[in-house]
């Protein structure tokens, strides 16, 4: 796999990402920061590291199989890891800039 197929793989990987929602907050996981690494592998497996706003999050679970079901689905992806870590601490300056204006945090 050339490095413009894992790019042009990864750049899919966060559309998609920017489709999944905690149901509690009205911004994608991806603006909100939850993202710590996508790694895409020369075989087409994807390593990715997330976190949540909080560790005792109740939509964990819905989350979790919502990102891995995307990634899955993502042409040139043959299987995906989702770590969930909590290192760093997930705090608002991760957020981009849409997402605080979204929250009211600017």
């Amino acid at each position: 796999m050339t490095q413009e197929q894992k790019t042009a793989i990864e750049e899919r990987i966060v559309d998609v990402l920017k489709t999944v929602y905690d149901p509690e907050i009205p911004v994608n996981i991806w603006d909100l920061g939850m993202i710590y690494k996508v790694d895409v592998q020369e075989d087409g497996n994807v390593e990715v590291d997330m976190t949540f706003t909080s560790p005792s999050c109740p939509a964990a679970d819905f989350i979790l199989e919502d990102v891995r079901t995307k990634i899955d689905s993502v042409e040139g992806v043959v299987s995906s890891n989702v770590n969930l870590v909590f290192e760093p601490i997930w705090d608002q300056s991760m957020m981009s800039e849409e997402a605080r204006v979204e929250l009211g945090f600017d």
